[in-house]
């Protein structure tokens, strides 16, 4: 049996409930309710990201203050603004709904708006949003947990998707909103997990930590940990807060933000690496509890304007150079702000800003700080922002002498928000890493080096600089490194198995490899397709119902971005003979290369592509049911429909059809955004 809908949504976190809310927004009062399937293999409103039955020890690393999913005069889109409360003020609402759990209350009577709230308190604010949606009449939902794992068309130009299981939903419209796929076992990944199996050893493989069993790692003895990005923070928590440990002030004066652990005896010993060999950098916690804006004073938005209007460029020789001036310039005019004593005496705002428009490689603006300041505390490496202060191999001595001074610079830049130059370097990289983007997105630069120098190194940077773990996190684990429950293994980490255990290396030198009967790997896929475990993207892919976006190249062949191919303005799925399907929409992280921040989540008073595009896609369910029931002799509703949105601007014509020539429909792309205020969403949904 097929149960028929108007639209069917593949994917139930956020974006899902977006393209509900605009469906509403957007909804002819005289037409019947739209029915919606929204199909989600974990739960339906929240997806998987913000799964509402995770451990609260999980969080978002993005203020409360910075979620909402309702438009406002921020996002440019043909559909009208319908207000609705964001994160915070549902936090505040006094009339819950009688399934909201019981842990919502505590957990939002300590929402404040410069908080970092937990992913399970986020998924129930996305929950209701999407009931409130449903209480206006204008749509009927059906949830529906299940995994798709087919989309095929049908005589009748509707869509059919198939669920394990065998259970069918059947669309006028489908729209694939899977968020933060992940992928599948590599080779490496499968022979780690045959090893163990056959060993008996632990081994954690890459993914969400919501979805792995950490039970499974013993307590009492060493466990290696590759990653030290996101989901290290997380995985920190669940083995030591989760593990009955505690956290407590250390009683230090000086740094009021310095932590004891009190452990339980339960936590394992973590001895953890990766590329970078340290940890994302922190976030801080500022006066007004809000980071405040970085305007850049030589990547400015004319700089980038003009780099834009040049095709085919190379990131490394033509965009990094003036970056790496303005992180610079950042540390520098910190320093000039805040603590003159840290620069020679005479150190000149218009000097040094000549100094550093002369100089044109690394090193040379290395050399205009090191110039500047003082002493080897206040110098910079701009090669070298998200790592150790020299390449190795390097002694056990140094690498311990090196942890102990970045342990010392992250509570420094804790206590000094404002003041210390780490905090502004880190606000100037949010404020760039957005228009790098549109630079990517508008063909400005070769397809190469996007893939070599963009999303292979610059991307990481940017996530490790400006996506770190809110202060008190950082903290915790700068507590763990005091009391020697975590050591750093050093850059250019590598766990591999050999006789019987996992053996960790590094660029330190030791007289041995770290070996232990435990692996953690804490890494993500990011969304990325090529090799997704989603089996209904993978299977479009291998049918060539879809195919990857490329980036082209003067130097070579066309670069897969990793993600699907979709048309520019109505993000419809691309085949592999690059023929659009016009009823299926593909919307967020799985087609991010087309959809430039639509990883990112919505925030009030911020241009959303999360929020644009939903409000596009809703405009084409719309536009497809009004014209599907007046073929079919739906009645006066199904005519009036269509009537009354083209009455209202609301689409143009033609967009049923998904024809080009749509002009007006180009706003609702929208763009990066702020991406510093709003940068850390995009985990999934």
């Amino acid at each position: 049996m097929t149960d028929v809908f108007d639209v069917v949504v593949v994917g139930g976190g956020p974006r899902a409930v977006a393209v509900v809310e605009r469906l509403t927004a957007r909804h002819p009062d005289a037409a019947p309710p739209v029915r919606v399937a929204l199909v989600d293999r974990v739960e339906v409103g929240a997806g998987a990201t913000w799964r509402t039955d995770q451990s609260p020890l999980l969080l978002n690393n993005t203020y409360s203050a910075h979620t909402t999913i309702y438009t406002d005069d921020s996002t440019p889109m043909t559909g009208p603004v319908a207000p609705g409360p964001d994160l915070v003020t549902w936090a505040r609402e006094s009339d819950p709904p009688p399934d909201r759990p019981g842990w919502v209350a505590d957990e939002a009577a300590g929402l404040r708006p410069w908080s970092y709230p937990t992913r399970r308190i986020q998924g129930v604010y996305y929950r209701e949003q999407l009931a409130r949606a449903e209480r206006s009449g204008r749509v009927a939902v059906t949830r529906v947990v299940g995994t798709a794992v087919e989309l095929t068309p049908d005589a009748e130009g509707a869509r059919t998707v198939r669920l394990a299981g065998g259970r069918a939903l059947r669309g006028r419209v489908v729209v694939l909103a899977q968020g933060m796929v992940q992928a599948k076992r590599s080779p490496r990944v499968r022979s780690l997990v045959a090893a163990a199996e056959r060993d008996g050893l632990v081994y954690v493989e890459p993914g969400m930590p919501a979805e792995r069993d950490w039970d499974r790692v013993p307590g009492g003895e060493t466990v290696l940990v590759t990653g030290l990005g996101a989901n290290f923070f997380d995985v920190v928590a669940l083995l030591t807060e989760g593990r009955g440990g505690h956290f407590e002030p250390a009683g230090d004066p000086a740094r009021p933000a310095r932590l004891r652990y009190r452990p339980s005896g339960r936590e394992p010993r973590l001895v953890a690496g990766s590329r970078r060999g340290l940890p994302y950098r922190s976030k801080a916690s500022y006066p007004d509890g809000f980071l405040p804006r970085y305007a850049p004073r030589l990547a400015t938005r004319d700089w980038f304007a003009a780099v834009a209007a040049v095709p085919g460029q190379d990131f490394r020789r033509d965009v990094w150079p003036q970056l790496a001036r303005e992180f610079a310039w950042a540390h520098l005019a910190t320093l000039l702000a805040h603590r003159r004593d840290a620069l020679l005496p005479g150190a000149d705002e218009g000097e040094l800003l000549d100094a550093l428009r002369a100089a044109h490689q690394d090193d040379e603006v290395d050399a205009v700080v090191a110039g500047a300041v003082t002493s080897a505390r206040w110098a910079l490496s701009v090669g070298r922002l998200d790592r150790p202060p020299a390449p190795g191999p390097v002694d056990e001595a140094t690498w311990r002498r090196w942890v102990r001074a970045h342990v010392e610079d992250e509570l420094d830049a804790m206590h000094a928000p404002l003041g210390h130059p780490r905090n502004a370097v880190n606000r100037a990289m949010a404020a760039v890493r957005g228009p790098v983007r549109k630079l990517v997105t508008g063909g400005a630069l070769d397809g190469g080096s996007v893939a070599r120098d963009v999303d292979g190194w610059f991307t990481p940077l940017g996530l490790s600089l400006a996506s770190g773990p809110p202060p008190h996190r950082t903290a915790r684990v700068l507590a763990l490194i005091d009391a020697g429950l975590l050591e750093l293994l050093g850059e250019d980490t590598a766990v591999t198995y050999e006789d019987g255990a996992f053996a960790g290396r590094s660029a330190v030198r030791r007289a041995a490899p770290v070996r232990a009967r435990a692996f953690v790997e804490t890494r993500m896929s990011k969304g990325v397709v090529t090799h997704t475990d989603d089996p209904l993207l993978d299977g479009l892919l291998r049918r060539g119902r879809a195919r990857l976006h490329s980036w082209s190249s003067d130097h070579g062949p066309a670069v897969s971005s990793g993600t699907l191919d979709v048309t520019p303005v109505d993000f419809h799925l691309l085949d592999a003979n690059g023929v659009a399907d016009d009823r299926v929409l593909v919307l967020g992280i799985p087609a991010e290369a087309v959809q430039p921040g639509s990883a990112i989540g919505a925030t009030p008073g911020t241009p959303s592509p999360l929020l644009a595009g939903a409000d596009r896609a809703a405009a084409q369910v719309l536009a497809v049911v009004g014209a599907d029931r007046a073929r079919d002799g739906g009645g006066s509703h199904g005519v009036q429909a269509v009537e009354g949105l083209l009455d209202r601007g609301q689409f143009g014509v033609g967009e049923a059809a998904g024809r080009p020539g749509v002009p007006h429909l180009h706003r609702g792309a929208g763009g990066p955004g702020d991406a510093e205020h709003a940068v850390d969403q995009g985990q999934g949904g």
